[in-house]
């Protein structure tokens, strides 16, 4: 899907592209491509002259082949997006971007709410968009925004969780909800800062590549600080998940010796009749219980007792609670 924008009056206008005759007739400030066809790669490439990086290339992690300046002189970056999705597990998406001809050029696999948040936004804010470089610096303010949005939602479900397992009974149940909750806030936790430190490299590169203009500096600092105070949240959710991961192990391991406690008191316990029918078991010719009428209620009378003396002891000393 191609989806190309148009600027009018500082906003940000949608040109709907049917064929290749509507991308040529018009000048476009951003193309924005999600998961394009052959054939709108060609029509980018013929049009523009931009070739547009194939899929293995825009995953490529190192830090040369993320951020370039090709020999015609566009401006190659690779920057990764957070996508939470309500069916799965949330993942990085990474954005191919080119800066080419004074336009932008964006490439990516699916469709991320970070764009569809600036092109909302350009549509409803005249002025803030002036160029190209100002809807790639949106992009990665809103990034920042939708991040910090998610930390509100990662500290959220923590409290939740926090109640759960400080509360006054807490079964294994229980303890395996917790740890599958805290075990997907830190993912989570983690993709942000993963997501985070790339912006800022990307941000750092525009700026010291001296492309941006005054206002467009100072929006990048902005950028950079708001990414700033993210990293300090990152850092106290992950202090707090430790936390809370502490604490849900620490209980199952009580839950767990207190069942071992049960076996343990039970088979202290049931020492004493074991003895006693150890020993009323040897029948030994000259045992003097052997001929006794009641020796068999005697022994049995005594193992009763011997059990029950041991539990009597422990509850009283507190043991068993």
């Amino acid at each position: 899907m191609i989806n190309v924008f148009v600027l009018q009056n500082g906003r940000l206008n949608q040109v709907p592209i049917a064929s290749r005759e509507d991308l040529e007739n018009i000048a476009p400030v951003w193309v924005d491509l999600t998961d394009p066809t052959d054939e709108e790669r060609a029509w980018v490439k013929t049009i523009y002259g931009v070739l547009l990086p194939g899929e293995d290339e825009v995953s490529d992690i190192e830090a040369s082949a993320r951020y370039y300046e090709a020999e015609n002189g566009d401006l190659h970056l690779r920057t990764d997006f957070l996508l939470e999705e309500d069916d799965g597990p949330s993942r990085i998406v990474t954005v191919a971007f080119i800066l080419a001809h004074k336009m932008l050029f964006s490439v990516h696999t699916d469709d991320l709410p970070v764009f569809r948040l600036v092109r909302l936004r350009a549509r409803s804010r005249p002025g803030s968009i002036e160029d190209y470089m100002d809807v790639l610096l949106d992009l990665y303010a809103t990034d920042a925004e939708y991040s910090a949005d998610a930390l509100e939602g990662i500290y959220e479900s923590l409290e939740t969780v926090s109640q759960r397992v400080l509360q006054k009974e807490f079964t294994d149940q229980d303890a395996a909800s917790a740890l599958n909750a805290i075990a997907h806030e830190e993912d989570l936790n983690g993709r942000i800062r993963r997501n985070m430190m790339d912006t800022r490299r990307a941000v750092s590169f525009l700026m010291r590549g001296r492309l941006l203009n005054t206002d467009q500096f100072e929006e990048a600092r902005q950028i950079l600080r708001d990414i700033e105070s993210i990293d300090g949240h990152t850092s106290f959710l992950f202090d707090k998940i430790n936390f809370l991961m502490d604490a849900t192990v620490g209980f199952i391991n009580i839950n767990q010796n207190k069942i071992i406690k049960i076996f343990s008191v039970a088979s202290v316990a049931f020492l004493p009749p074991t003895l006693i029918a150890s020993v009323y078991g040897m029948n030994f010719k000259f045992m003097p219980e052997l001929d006794w009428h009641l020796g068999y209620g005697w022994a049995w009378a005594l193992m009763v007792a011997s059990a029950f003396a041991p539990f009597w002891y422990f509850r009283k000393r507190g043991w068993l609670k």
